[in-house]
């Protein structure tokens, strides 16, 4: 080769490299500053991952790893994660039917033979859908897994037929766990910590830890009064990880290390739309899983892990100091990431005043929400739908599906082109059984955002019920 031109390519390649180098570094640099921004302002505490195309591109910490102030967070600590742990035992559920060892059709009571009659009708397939009709017992009186077991002795009755219906509930998580149990002969802890944690490389992470144990972070509310006795903790079987272990798990499953594409999307997919699988939830284009994201909390703990498998990118939020912004806050880092606008996320009207929004119904939540907007029109988020949206759901989750549809369509009258607060009014009206008032809010929202998939499903099985 010419040397002059051996000396050009050179040149060439150091300049793009100087130049990515640079981009990267503006990325990160802007990253940061959001985070900075967002812990400044007191709506997150906690450790941070964003990968891209399978690179780092931003891990740090922000805050206290305890509510006295007295230890700060590094990327060595590990978070309790509510429902993303979940994934294990739905993860090991799978991988002990490719081994032949169970069929998702089995009825509970192949491996539980103490529970009542009810065991006879639940298969192992309606407790990872959450449609076993099992009711939630009450986890106030609980203090270990025997006292679940004996609670669950003493259901007398189903809620709904097996697969008849949809009931998110621990209960059904509580007995995949016993049936790995049953049929490994290891304790669920043992099983996931030689099965899962070893194999995917996750060396920092802990199935139920000591609460004061080294690096594990300690939950507070936003007067930083420690939380009570974690609710996870009563029941056996809860994965605290770091947010580098996190990913390495997205990895593990993407990768198809633990299970096959096959069984992955059977746990990815929900029954139905807006609902939650044993992997939390996702998108699947031409057979490829474009999405993958699931949402965990605990008292003051909360998570979230959002990934795009296909392109080997990922986020990843863990707090102790819980806020209900993490999904506001992906969005702006996954909107720095592809170099668009993003709203920097401000404080939460539902933290800051939901012992008021308990009390209030009707008219009231509209009138304190307007005067609310009057004299804090700059700390919290009144600039998109975001705010009233989680507030909605919190009231829907509390079963007060008539303040859920007030707070739902205060918000449409305020943001009447945004097609995500037309669905979330069709699944309030859908909740409460006014199915005809449902699908016309899920046809609004499809005709403002026809790739929306979830109503499309809906829309399609309103109409087949007419």
């Amino acid at each position: 080769m010419n040397k002059l031109k051996h000396i050009s390519i050179t040149i060439t390649f150091i300049i793009l490299s100087i130049s990515k180098l640079a981009a990267q570094s503006a990325t990160e640099k802007e990253i940061d500053i959001l985070m900075h921004k967002v812990h400044e302002s007191g709506i997150f505490n906690g450790n941070v991952l964003v990968v891209k195309n399978g690179k780092t591109v931003y891990q740090s910490s922000f805050g206290y790893a305890n509510a006295e102030k007295t230890i700060k967070l590094n990327a060595d600590y590990r978070f309790n994660i509510g429902s993303i742990s979940k994934e294990f035992n739905a993860v090991g559920i799978m991988m002990l039917k490719e081994q032949g060892k169970l069929n998702l059709e089995d009825k509970v009571s192949k491996y539980i033979d103490s529970l009542p009659i009810w065991a006879n009708k639940i298969s192992i397939k309606n407790l990872l859908q959450y449609t076993s009709g099992l009711p939630d017992i009450n986890w106030k009186t609980i203090q270990s897994d025997s006292d679940i077991l004996r609670d669950m002795k003493q259901i007398s009755a189903l809620n709904f037929e097996p697969g008849t219906n949809y009931a998110y509930n621990n209960s059904n998580v509580f007995l995949q766990r016993r049936i790995i149990e049953k049929i490994t002969g290891a304790t669920f802890q043992k099983f996931v910590e030689m099965n899962m944690l070893q194999p995917c490389g996750m060396t920092a992470s802990m199935v139920d830890p000591y609460l004061k144990g080294k690096n594990i972070a300690v939950s507070f509310n936003n007067d930083y009064v420690e939380s009570p006795r974690q609710f996870s903790y009563v029941m056996s079987g809860w994965t605290s990880v770091t947010a580098s272990d996190l990913y390495k798990w997205t990895q593990c499953l993407h990768q198809y290390k633990l299970i096959s594409k096959a069984s992955f999307i059977e746990i990815l997919l929900p029954v139905s739309p807006n609902k939650q699988s044993g992997l939390g939830g996702g998108r699947i284009e031409k057979n490829e899983i474009t999405e993958h994201t699931h949402h965990g909390s605990s008292i003051d703990f909360e998570a979230l892990m959002y990934t795009e498998p296909a392109d080997d990118n990922a986020i990843i939020l863990l707090t102790n100091n819980m806020n209900f912004k993490v999904f506001e806050i992906k969005d702006a880092i996954k909107s720095i990431l592809n170099g668009t606008p993003y709203i920097i996320p401000k404080k939460s009207l539902l933290t800051a005043f939901k012992p008021k929004l308990n009390e209030l119904t009707g008219d009231g939540l509209v009138a304190f929400y307007n005067e609310l907007k009057t004299k804090y029109p700059d700390e919290y988020n009144f600039q998109n739908e975001s705010e009233l949206n989680t507030i909605g759901y919190q009231l829907m989750g509390s079963k007060r599906f008539e303040e859920a549809i007030t707070i739902f369509e205060l918000n449409l009258k305020l943001f009447p082109n945004s097609a995500n607060a037309f669905d979330s009014l069709g699944e309030a009206f859908y909740n409460k059984g006014d199915k005809k008032s449902a699908l016309i809010n899920y046809k609004k929202s499809l005709s403002l955002d026809a790739n929306n998939p979830g109503a499309k499903e809906i829309v399609a099985k309103l109409e087949s019920d007419k």
